[in-house]
């Protein structure tokens, strides 16, 4: 062996092995995740379907303009009580108002009210969760008690009570008490993701190399632990759009002069018999919202969170 052959297998035995560089991995594997992700829900039949279904719905509730050509507040009552035909596709309503316009009308207010509360409840649940988790010790009895507290109060019979005593009940007001009392689900479920994730290697990777832990928890922390939430958070759009028609048909949601879906079905109780259809069209348009987020939402759950997938 020549002597510049052995200069270099000492050189290379004493260099230092390279520095670690753990945040590009992580965004390698986090970009691989989502990747991953959209790559199975492209090949998710029921995804595309209720995707597409939803974005129907979606284009319908912000530029109804596009479904329909009529004005949902002209209501001659020459026309009450007319049966679905070629000239008022679901027929007429007591009023005299052509009932398929105020459908299609009635998806804005509906919707709005569920993503209003889901994305507050989101905001808040995920916040608190992640603190939740994280921190532990006094921070997490706190948040937990706080939660315990409300859960005691189911949120249905809550919403009754706060919204009866109230004089004027719009989107606002109907969205303020159901996030009030709907945050600890997201709460809950963000801090049992936090908990799964925060004992993993590369979290105490992140220590040792003295990141802080806001750092922690925002480059390693929330972003793997947000499937499960993500994928809910669709699932409780299409609850709360349901919580708000049962809220408006029990009279104690939406009020007049809005339209909504649930104040249909609430007009619609004490004909049901004589015009059914008043029941069905905002029954059936309420029904397909909330399997669509439903449907989308386990769809979500399943390409985020592994663990989820059937085996």
């Amino acid at each position: 062996m020549t002597e510049l052959n052995k200069a270099r297998i000492a050189t290379a035995d004493t260099d230092p092995p390279p520095a670690p560089q753990p945040n590009k991995g992580k965004k390698t594997e986090d970009a691989s995740l989502w990747m991953d992700a959209w790559r199975s829900l492209r090949r998710n039949p029921w995804f595309v379907f209720s995707a597409v279904l939803l974005l129907v719905l979606i284009t319908m509730a912000l530029f109804p303009q596009l479904f329909t050509d009529q004005d949902p507040h002209a209501c001659p009552l020459a026309r009450s009580r007319q049966e679905p035909s070629a000239e008022h596709w679901f027929g007429t309503d007591i009023q005299g108002c052509d009932y398929y316009t105020r459908v299609i009308y009635g998806a804005r207010n509906s919707m709005a009210v569920g993503a209003i509360v889901t994305v507050s409840v989101l905001v808040i649940g995920v916040i608190l969760g992640l603190l939740s988790g994280f921190f532990g010790g006094w921070i997490d009895a706190l948040i937990m008690r706080v939660t315990d507290l409300i859960f005691a109060i189911p949120y249905i019979l809550a919403a009754l009570v706060f919204l009866a005593v109230q004089q004027d009940r719009g989107v606002r007001e109907v969205a303020f008490i159901l996030i009030l009392f709907t945050w600890p689900t997201f709460a809950r479920l963000m801090r049992s993701s936090v908990l799964a994730v925060i004992n993993n290697e590369y979290v105490t990777a992140a220590r040792a190399l003295g990141a802080g832990p806001f750092t922690i928890m925002r480059r390693h922390i929330l972003p793997n632990s947000l499937g499960p939430v993500v994928g809910y958070a669709a699932v409780y759009t299409g609850v709360i759009i349901g919580a708000e028609a049962t809220l408006t048909f029990l009279g104690v949601g939406l009020q007049l002069p809005s339209i909504s879906w649930g104040l249909q079905l609430n007009d619609a109780q004490g004909y049901l018999q004589q015009m059914p259809h008043l029941l069905v069209f905002p029954l059936i348009f309420v029904g397909l919202t909330v399997f669509a987020f439903t449907t989308l939402g386990e769809a979500l759950r399943d390409a985020l969170d592994p663990k989820s997938k059937k085996r």
